[in-house]
């Protein structure tokens, strides 16, 4: 196995769509008890591909190219900011590489791309209220959930 310095961090190509399919299935059934249909979920990764406005994703990747984590950054225009917001989205990191640093990687990769930009002001993620052990890893790396409740509308 791999060790956390060897871990490689970088925006997602084509090549790594399956896994980010599998990686969200997983997420989605794990945090949620929720089965997603791989098909719309293989039409959905793949479109951010095909169109940058939906966002894209980071993946980490071992010395032996092994993928073991992505999440996708969607981004939202802030008139207040006269930027952009990049929202966290979709994580996930494989079982056997959970509590060894490596959210803190990729957020510190992303954090430092969104310094380099002018036209991003920051980042903002949403959580399950019962995803606690998330909860405290996004803690961890200086976040907090403390100035907005999100709501929403779901057809």
């Amino acid at each position: 196995m791999s060790s956390l310095t060897s871990i490689r961090i970088k925006q997602a190509s084509r090549h790594d769509i399956e896994f980010i399919v599998e990686s969200q299935l997983k997420m989605a059934m794990e945090t949620e008890k929720l089965a997603l249909d791989r098909y719309t979920v293989m039409h959905g990764v793949t479109s951010v591909f095909s169109d940058s406005t939906k966002g894209f994703y980071i993946v980490a990747v071992t010395a032996e190219e092994e993928r073991i984590a992505c999440l996708m950054i969607t981004p939202e225009w802030s008139d207040w900011r006269n930027a952009w917001m990049w929202w966290i989205q979709s994580v996930y990191v494989s079982p056997e590489w959970r509590k060894k640093g490596l959210f803190r990687k990729m957020y510190t990769y992303l954090k430092d791309r969104v310094n380099e930009l002018e036209e991003v002001s920051g980042m903002r993620l949403y959580v399950d209220r019962k995803n606690t052990r998330a909860q405290e890893v996004y803690r961890s790396v200086g976040m907090n959930g403390d100035h907005y409740l999100t709501f929403e509308w779901m057809k």
